[in-house]
């Protein structure tokens, strides 16, 4: 269907392109109340298809902020071993754990981390200068670990240390 079938009529503002602009929420809602009733004829297929579009938009752009997180973390990590702390492990072990169940839901982003893995770390990198305060150019300029390792929970990068408080 094209996008100008989906469009209201010029000058008209349909009841619930109005629900749409004041409430997404209740929108969504309506809508879902629609589809289950079976009364096409009444859905806001114009904007369905955005919010369709935009979810899977959303986890990728939530996979990718997950991942920078991530390497934010095991910089930090590796560049300054003696400040390691307990929530950084589970900030680790966290973005993780929520990257793995995103692409559980959507195998289709399987690959999506590997191709957004260096803007990832760029961020992850300005991050973790500074939350440590060190200089940016301290840290390796593109990323010195593999996915794999990023993604291994049981990859620590820099000295082991048996305990962190």
């Amino acid at each position: 269907m094209s996008k100008a079938a989906l469009s209201p009529p010029p000058g008209r503002t349909p009841p619930e392109q109005a629900l749409y602009e004041a409430d997404l929420y209740l929108w969504t809602q309506a809508q879902a109340a629609l589809l289950r009733a079976g009364q096409r004829q009444a859905i806001d297929w114009h904007h369905l298809a955005e919010e369709i579009e935009s979810l899977g938009g959303s986890q990728k752009s939530e996979i990718r902020n997950r991942l920078a997180v991530l390497l934010q973390h095991l910089l930090k990590w590796e560049f300054q071993p003696q400040k390691r702390k307990y929530g950084w492990r589970v900030s680790i072990v966290e973005q993780r754990l929520q990257i793995e169940g995103l692409i559980d839901v959507s195998p289709s982003l399987g690959s999506w981390p590997e191709a957004v893995l260096d803007k990832a770390y760029r961020l992850g990198r300005v991050r973790a200068a500074g939350e440590t305060g060190m200089a940016e150019r301290l840290f390796p300029a593109t990323c010195p670990y593999t996915l794999a390792q990023v993604l291994d929970e049981d990859f620590y990068p820099g000295p082991a240390e048996p305990d962190v408080a």
